[in-house]
């Protein structure tokens, strides 16, 4: 446990500064992985030298604290993620092992050491006993920890699994992959459903909106790929930001999802109709590796090549009306900043990052972005 806060010490007796989001927490190691508790303001990140942390984090200046750390792992941690009552953390690694630990105390509880043949990089719980991994050759397992084995396998793409989402109801799982396709499996039936036609550039990421009747994958294109729910074999629309790539994203809102490039920059995106609604935040130059959103919505987390993690205020997205970004703009401008701490409003902003035009809609799109204007 970390020291007691030195503010008690104040001779001034001065309270401590709230801010509007937690201060930037900072590695020795970039941190490949975030995770944000499911009710509690904590942090877990994984990084590249194996080595997993737990933070508390806080509004009110120099409250952040280290509540413990692991060195588990032989090699990088590629993922985190906390089961959804919150009590235990899943960790998967290059060196193919799952390490299951407990929040509390960082007490490694499980481990599956040679849980693939080949390096994990993501894993998902899908529910208080069931969870899925996803390696580097394009290998899903989906484990039951009843029985203590893995309950589904498969090898259904032909590159790794960068990314998993579930429905609702724990039944369909999607898996995104580095071969450009969407993998459908059914859990509750254990097995294979259907794969999406492969898009261009790598799948990096997928998420579920709209209620659950759309899923989003960004790709490393910097192309947003829609499906829709019944429709998984081929997109239904797509949506080209203009960024160097999208390399992770996270949903806000039920149409807002915010997606990481390798440019630094972390972009609002609005689904249907389609528009970039501007800059959250950045890690300036630094390629963004994942995005975490805190309960409740009003918090984002990141971290990038920087070794730092940094909070952003997303409290306002939910408001934003789409159709405001619809008037006619500047072709050239800057991206419109959405926090205090985005730096899109101003002249030290990046010179070429500029204001994504609409979007390229895809023969038989569902779009409705671009009626009219």
């Amino acid at each position: 446990m970390a020291a007691p806060a030195e503010e008690s010490a104040d001779p001034a007796g001065r309270e401590p500064r709230l801010r509007d989001t937690p201060e930037d927490i900072c590695f020795e190691a970039t941190a490949n992985a975030i995770a944000l508790h499911p009710a509690r303001p904590l942090l877990a990140a994984g990084d590249v030298d194996g080595d997993v942390y737990l933070y508390s984090y806080s509004c009110t200046e120099g409250e952040n604290r280290q509540l413990w750390s692991s060195g588990h792992h032989l090699k990088s941690c590629r993922d985190v993620a906390f089961s959804q009552d919150g009590q235990k953390l899943f960790t998967v690694s290059k060196d193919k092992a799952i390490h299951i630990l407990t929040v509390e105390e960082g007490r490694l509880e499980t481990r599956f050491p040679k849980a693939h043949g080949s390096a994990l990089n993501c894993v998902l719980p899908i529910d208080a006993n069931v969870f899925a991994t996803g390696d580097d050759n394009g290998a899903l397992k989906v484990w039951d920890l009843r029985k203590g084995d893995a309950i589904l396998e498969a090898k259904e793409q032909e590159e790794y699994i960068s990314a998993m989402a579930v429905d609702g109801n724990g039944k369909l799982l999607l898996t995104a992959s580095g071969d450009g396709t969407l993998g459908v499996f059914n859990v509750k039936r254990r097995r294979f459903e259907l794969l999406s036609e492969p898009q261009n550039g790598d799948l990096t990421s997928v998420a579920l909106l709209k209620r659950g009747k759309k899923v989003a994958c960004g790709s490393s294109e910097g192309t947003i790929y829609l499906f829709n729910w019944d429709g998984f074999g081929a997109a239904s629309d797509r949506f080209a930001l203009r960024a160097e790539s999208i390399d992770c994203m996270v949903p806000i809102t039920d149409s807002i999802v915010c997606v990481g490039s390798l440019d630094g920059v972390i972009r609002a995106v609005n689904v249907l109709p389609n528009r970039v609604l501007g800059c959250v935040g950045q890690h300036l130059g630094e390629p963004i590796e994942q995005l975490a959103l805190a309960p409740g919505g009003q918090l984002l987390a990141s971290c990038a090549h920087d070794q730092k993690v940094k909070f952003w205020d997303v409290s306002e997205l939910a408001g934003l009306v789409v159709d405001d970004y619809r008037k006619k703009k500047k072709k050239g401008g800057p991206l419109r900043a959405l926090s205090r701490k985005a730096v899109g409003s101003g002249e030290d902003f990046f010179a070429d990052l500029r204001d994504e035009a609409e979007p390229e809609a895809a023969p038989g799109s569902d779009s409705d972005s671009d009626g009219g204007d």
